[in-house]
């Protein structure tokens, strides 16, 4: 069994990053969010698992999201805060070392606080020897995102370089997870949510599927299942697939599993647990 590395990983990778909702949602909504739904320090932490044929749940990859909050200079030089968010997955275990695929990927989003739109995305992607560096800048007054990829171990190498227009709220593929807990979700609703990663600009559409009660880490909760579009030509993975993804039904929306079906096998992703990390 072969596996092609940078598209089995980045499937993986945007099934757990890439979800959210885009609706109406005011500034307190936003406000709140920031101040109590996600304290500062809150850090996810989840196990995925992988299934095919006589392969049944081995561990795959550990990932890991933190926010916490940061001052940072805009583009006049002025220090203004933002939130910062900061999202990690690796593989291990059996899976790693039986397809001899590894990769590890660290993504940290600056966003305002006020609009919940990413300001700057620094990523960090390994996937076995290839290391490559990247940052996103989204200029909102020019309504321009500007993406730079540099490989660290050719520094000499001239960086790749690509830009998109985009205008109103935007989202990079940690930003919306945090997002979709500020909002209203609603069992038959349809929305769409813009999203950038490497450069370029995604429209996705999400559908509100049910309400049901779950057996979760945080013990037997209601939770509402949302199905975010992220297969397709022109969409975040190439391919065909399916993703589902259940929050909890109070006012956190704890996301506590995500069900990703691909042409190679299925993942189940379950969150292991909430804790408040105190900054050292």
């Amino acid at each position: 069994m072969k596996f092609q590395r940078l598209s089995f990983s980045r499937a993986l990778i945007v099934a757990v990053f890439a979800v959210a909702l885009a609706s109406p949602s005011s500034a307190q909504n936003i406000r709140s969010l920031s101040a109590t739904t996600i304290p500062a320090g809150e850090e996810m932490v989840f196990e995925a698992e992988f299934s095919r044929a006589v392969l049944r749940k081995v561990d795959v990859a550990d990932f890991r999201f933190r926010a916490t909050r940061e001052n940072i200079a805009n583009q006049s030089g002025q220090s203004s805060p933002s939130l910062r968010l900061i999202g990690d997955v690796a593989s291990k275990g059996f899976f790693s070392r039986l397809f001899n695929l590894r990769f590890h990927e660290h993504i940290e989003s600056s966003v305002d606080p006020a609009t919940f739109s990413v300001l700057r995305t620094s990523k960090v992607d390994e996937q076995g020897k290839r290391v490559r560096h990247s940052e996103a800048v989204f200029d909102r007054a020019a309504g321009v995102v500007t993406w730079t990829e540099r490989d660290p171990d050719n520094p000499r190498q001239q960086p790749r370089v690509m830009t998109a227009p985009f205008a109103g709220t935007i989202h990079d593929i940690v930003s919306a997870i945090y997002f979709l807990r500020t909002q209203k979700l609603e069992t038959g609703k349809s929305f769409e949510i813009q999203i950038s990663d490497s450069g370029r600009i995604y429209r996705l559409p999400i559908k509100v599927i049910e309400r049901r009660r779950m057996k979760t880490v945080l013990g037997r909760v209601n939770v509402i299942r949302v199905d975010p579009d992220i297969f397709g030509e022109d969409s975040l993975i190439r391919g065909q697939g399916k993703f589902s993804i259940w929050l909890t039904e109070d006012e956190r929306h704890i996301p506590v599993r995500a069900d990703l079906s691909t042409e190679v096998g299925k993942f189940e992703i379950k969150l292991k647990r909430v804790s408040t990390v105190q900054p050292g």
